[in-house]
């Protein structure tokens, strides 16, 4: 996906001087010809993920939490698939959601109006920290919490922006509702771009997004709780929080962090 030079093939050459760890290679079509990633052998704590940013991003590098999540399942065994991920620019975030929303909110949505609503509008207010200050903050608070039964690992992704991470894997823990998570990261895109996203963790199946600009008014976050169904259905449709409402009041509204989690 990406055709910036690879830092992990040779991290010495790159001038990187990472703990033991290990570097990704296997997917679901074989051994990946270069590394995909890497992740520390030992557990993260408070400071890993900005640690392995300052060393990660002058060479191209950006850092991820790894979420071993309730099964102890590390990235060799995520069916990684990086073949068949295209690239985040070439689609565009309103078409994407736009397309979900008309698959499955007339008949999964108690509360779904007929047409997709359109794209919700950047946040009046902005938030106190820096989108990158923040996911340090939501990485530290997670390591510190004891986030993941598993235990937490942290990561380096050769990657061009946070929003582009899951493409440049090949991750495949959207696959029962998007079978090319590039499209999911041209949203994530956009999410920077509006929201001052960044991806914080990832797992098998799952996703943490820290937000350095929630909304902060009831009609911001009821704008932007149709985007995060058409982004992940499962978010809304198999938990407690089923309608856009609900879902935009406990979920959205002054969260500076987003969780995900594909069926």
């Amino acid at each position: 996906m990406a055709t910036l030079p690879n830092p992990l093939r040779s991290p010495a050459d790159a001038g990187l001087e990472l703990p033991p760890g290990t570097l990704v290679t296997d997917t679901i079509d074989g051994t990946w010809d270069e590394p995909l990633l890497w992740y520390g052998d030992e557990p993260a704590s408070p400071g890993s993920w900005a640690a392995i940013r300052t060393s990660g991003r002058p060479v191209g590098l950006l850092p991820v939490l790894i979420d071993g999540g309730t099964r102890t399942q590390w990235p060799e065994r995520w069916d990684l698939g990086p073949a068949g991920t295209t690239y985040p620019g070439d689609h565009d975030a309103e078409d994407v959601l736009s397309e979900a929303w008309e698959a499955y909110a007339a008949d999964e949505l108690n509360d779904a109006q007929a047409d997709w609503p359109g794209l919700a509008p950047v946040p009046a207010e902005a938030g106190p920290d820096t989108p990158d200050g923040l996911a340090a903050e939501i990485a530290d608070q997670l390591t510190g919490m004891g986030f993941s039964p598993a235990g937490m690992r942290a990561a380096l992704v050769p990657a061009r922006r946070s929003a582009d991470i899951p493409a440049a894997i090949g991750w495949s823990g959207p696959l029962n509702h998007e079978n090319d998570v590039a499209r999911l990261c041209a949203v994530l895109r956009s999410w920077e771009d509006r929201f001052g996203a960044r991806v914080v963790v990832l797992g098998f199946d799952t996703m943490v997004v820290s937000v350095s600009r929630p909304p902060t008014t009831t009609a911001e976050a009821e704008a932007l709780a149709a985007e995060h169904f058409a982004f992940c259905p499962d978010n809304i449709q198999q938990s407690t929080l089923n309608t856009l409402q609900a879902y935009a009041e406990k979920a959205l509204l002054n969260q500076e962090s987003w969780a995900f989690w594909w069926d």
